[in-house]
């Protein structure tokens, strides 16, 4: 398998607006398994990025309820490949392909039924609701993170929500901090 070159790892940074980036950059003969440990990673800051990822939320909110097939329709049509962690009927985890964790993966509900977004469910969506936690906690059970994972959803723009197909982040494999945000 090729070594990776680079990649970067979006996380907020607590005490400020500004964004901490985390990027690897291992030599050209080291496996991408070496590239799990955390100390090897280094701080890169950029205050641009904040504005960059709030005008992306802002223009993906724009064409929310288009009904236009979203990337997590593609990934759970097999038209677009992911690393697929659990799947049942009705809901399916694959590796976030810019993860800011060891951990990252997503949980999408197969259907979208108008959940475009948490802020817009309604009581007919309890029971897909419930199940999307559950698959995060069978996620977080077969990554071996049940000791301590964290489960974020981003609902609207003012959340930086980038796909408008409600998704759950399951994260872990490092030290949670708080506040997040």
């Amino acid at each position: 398998m090729a070594a990776i070159a680079s990649f970067s790892l979006l996380r907020s940074f607590a005490a400020t607006t500004a964004r901490a980036f985390l990027t690897v950059k291992p030599p050209s003969t080291v496996s991408s398994a070496c590239l799990l440990p955390l100390r090897s990673r280094r701080l890169q800051f950029n205050a641009s990025a904040t504005n960059n990822e709030e005008a992306a939320a802002r223009e993906s909110a724009a064409n929310a309820d288009s009904g236009a097939p979203t990337i997590f329709d593609k990934i759970i049509a097999k038209e677009i490949p992911s690393s697929i962690v659990y799947e049942d009927d009705k809901v399916l985890a694959f590796r976030d392909i810019n993860p800011e964790a060891p951990v990252h993966v997503l949980v999408v509900p197969k259907f979208r039924d108008g959940l475009t977004q948490l802020g817009k469910s309604e009581a007919r969506h309890g029971e897909i609701l419930g199940q999307l936690l559950y698959a995060a906690k069978i996620v977080a059970e077969k990554e071996g993170i049940l000791d301590g994972f964290r489960v974020v959803i981003n609902s609207g723009p003012d959340a930086c929500q980038s796909v408008y197909h409600l998704h759950l982040h399951v994260l872990g494999g490092r030290q949670m901090k708080w506040p997040p945000g």
